[in-house]
């Protein structure tokens, strides 16, 4: 059974363009890696409550759930590892309170949209995140090799009576 989580992607017009807000994980799952602000919803829990929750508690910035804007979902399979499997429900938010702060779990930055630091991220991010962050939306299956780091293979289900995009493998 795969875990529900939910993920939210700040965005921002910075001096150098869009700007989207990351975080260095210093703790737990992902520990060295810049990931996505978010994290399990509890048992419970709507997604929008969860990701409300978590971006919170990881950088004090506060999102309101008429501000979040529905992108799509991921569902991470790793085949070696199931009990690591996720169903993730995607946010992006351009509208919030506060000043990202430093918390235990997460050390958040903002990254050029244009330049995602793909090298220091999840292998599988640079399948979906810049497809969510220029607009596009959909539901993405991405499933890692053995190594739970490399990805197998994607692919995109774009929503009922958009175009499909191309779907991509590795």
């Amino acid at each position: 059974m795969s875990a529900p989580v939910t993920l939210c992607f700040l965005l921002r017009d910075g001096s150098a363009g869009e700007e989207v807000l990351l975080g260095l994980k210093k703790t737990g799952f992902g520990a060295g890696k810049v990931v996505g602000i978010g994290g399990h919803v509890e048992p419970g829990e709507s997604t929008v409550a969860a990701i409300c929750r978590e971006v919170a508690e990881e950088t004090s910035l506060v999102v309101g759930a008429m501000d979040l804007i529905p992108a799509g979902t991921v569902a991470f399979e790793f085949p070696a590892k199931p009990e690591w499997d996720m169903f993730t429900t995607v946010y992006l938010c351009r509208d919030f309170d506060g000043e990202a702060v430093e918390s235990d779990e997460i050390t958040p930055q903002w990254h050029p949209v244009a330049k995602l630091p793909h090298a220091q991220m999840w292998a599988d991010a640079s399948h979906w995140l810049p497809a969510f962050l220029s607009g596009e939306r959909g539901h993405w299956r991405v499933v890692l090799n053995d190594d739970n780091e490399t990805v197998a293979s994607s692919n995109h289900t774009p929503p009922r009576g958009a175009v499909p995009a191309e779907n991509t493998g590795s």
